[in-house]
């Protein structure tokens, strides 16, 4: 067999992946981090409206002119960031956004500040390009938020760049304002990169969002349209960043991808113009969720932080076989220290599944896990 390149042989395939082939079909998903609405009715009628005026050909490598536009206005609304269509790519998904970032910018020897516990995507990214990271503990005392003054002790002179991602996936921690700009002060004195990926950003309860980009130019954002509009198979996201560096983001992204789908960018398009009820409702029953599964959890005496975003919560569970109990019980989880060693001891579920099946989920735990409890 044919020896795998050595950036790859360090490389695991996703254990949230791996959950689904110990269960049973009719298990309750808490695994996967997808909306369990559907795309709303505006935006599936802008697509096929796409299709059937045969919008099927290439666009600009960088995505349709309206549609960074109308991604320029949204910057400036809800982020307080200035910029130009010109430093906007359209990417397929905020994930080839990150891959973007890692293959521009990290190489050998490079540091890169890691939140820990946190997405394993950004491991994967990291280690794909030859990085190093240095991990910052995010503490369960702290409600796993990531602090300014932690991040401070890990800063060096082979300090490349940090990952932010608030509201957290996988803890649904929201950094707070002061920790944010401070980081990205440091990033200006420091001279090292934030590449903020703002996925979760509208999936927010009682706390404000606050973007890096509006106190530093050292910043790439990411974002999408998976979260918020339900569209995470129609694989569409985007990117900001200065002239230099959009540069240099754009080399990858014309060699890899070319553009992002059409079909998608015209949906994008019509979910950023157009109404957001069915974002506001979608939110709100998420609360509802938030609310009963951190409930029902510390009844259980799983010792569990309200989360103040995305769809996650990430109760203390030491007992080393819940993740896989669970599965054969019925309910799908995934273990913690997937994300990071500092997210041993816990497990992270998705809420993102009806209120009716989290409760069943809550009730086939402490039906079938007694001895679970901390």
């Amino acid at each position: 067999m044919t020896k795998p390149a050595k950036r790859t042989r360090t490389i695991e395939l996703s254990q949230i992946r791996k959950m689904f082939e110990i269960t049973n079909p009719n298990a309750i998903n808490l695994g996967i981090g997808e909306p369990d609405f559907n795309v709303p009715e505006n935006i599936k009628k802008a697509m096929i409206q796409s299709i059937n005026d045969n919008d099927t050909h290439y666009t600009p490598n960088k995505g349709y002119i309206e549609l960074r536009e109308e991604i320029v206005k949204k910057f400036k609304k809800d982020n307080g960031i200035k910029t130009d269509p010109e430093n906007i790519i359209v990417t397929v998904g905020a994930s080839e956004a990150l891959y973007m970032c890692a293959q521009a910018f990290i190489e050998k020897g490079d540091e890169v500040i890691l939140p820990n516990p946190s997405f394993l995507s950004y491991e994967a990214c990291i280690n794909l390009a030859d990085g190093k990271i240095t991990p910052v503990n995010c503490k369960m005392e702290n409600e796993f938020k990531l602090k300014a003054s932690d991040v401070e002790e890990k800063i060096n002179k082979n300090t490349k760049a940090i990952i932010l991602n608030s509201p957290s996936n996988p803890t649904g921690a929201v950094m707070e304002k002061e920790d944010i700009k401070s980081i990205a002060d440091l990033s200006m004195d420091n001279d090292f990169l934030i590449i903020s990926d703002e996925i979760y950003e509208k999936i927010i309860y009682d706390k404000k969002h606050y973007s890096p980009a509006k106190w530093s130019d050292n910043v790439i954002t990411l974002n999408g349209f998976s979260k918020t509009y339900a569209m995470t198979g129609l694989r569409i996201g985007y990117l900001n960043a200065n002239e230099e560096l959009c540069e240099e983001l754009l080399k990858i992204h014309q060699y890899n991808i070319a553009c992002a789908t059409t079909t998608s960018q015209r949906g994008a398009l019509e979910a950023l113009r157009g109404p957001q009820d069915e974002v506001e409702k979608m939110i709100a029953e998420f609360k509802k969720r938030r609310n009963l599964i951190v409930k029902r959890l510390n009844e259980m005496g799983y010792e569990t932080v309200n989360a103040e975003g995305a769809f996650y919560v990430f109760p203390k569970i030491e007992d080393e076989n819940f993740v896989q109990n669970a599965a054969k019980a019925g309910v799908i989880t995934v273990p913690g220290a997937a994300f990071g060693s500092n997210g041993k001891g816990h497990v992270r579920m998705s809420y993102a599944n009806s209120y009716e099946n989290i409760k069943k989920a809550m009730n086939i735990l402490e039906e079938n896990i007694p001895n679970g409890r901390n």
